[in-house]
């Protein structure tokens, strides 16, 4: 989350906010829409997840069509920059200590 959570840091979003992204289901720094793109995110990524027709409705309610298109290809951008960065070798670049 290197140079993300700088970005982050750099327009606003509290650090305690940041810190809190592993448990954003117990977390109340986030919204009931938060919650639901950062549940998205997870069922997109991880195999032991699925994005199911119940989740969709659900995350109908708080985005509308374009906007879960702009999500789905936001992290599928972020999943791709991950891969490319591991299959490189790149390194943290030392922004996360922002």
């Amino acid at each position: 989350m290197d140079i993300r959570r700088a970005v982050g840091v750099t327009v606003g979003i509290p650090r305690e906010k940041l810190d809190d992204l592993p448990r954003y289901q117990q977390s109340d720094r986030f919204t009931p829409r938060e919650q639901a793109a950062l549940e998205y995110a997870e069922r997109i990524t991880r195999d032991d997840h699925e994005v199911s027709d119940g989740f969709l409705v659900r995350l109908r309610e708080h985005f509308s069509e374009p906007e879960v298109v702009e999500l789905t290809f936001i992290v599928g951008f972020q999943t791709f920059t991950s891969k490319f960065a591991k299959a490189f070798r790149l390194v943290p670049q030392g922004f996360a200590s922002v």
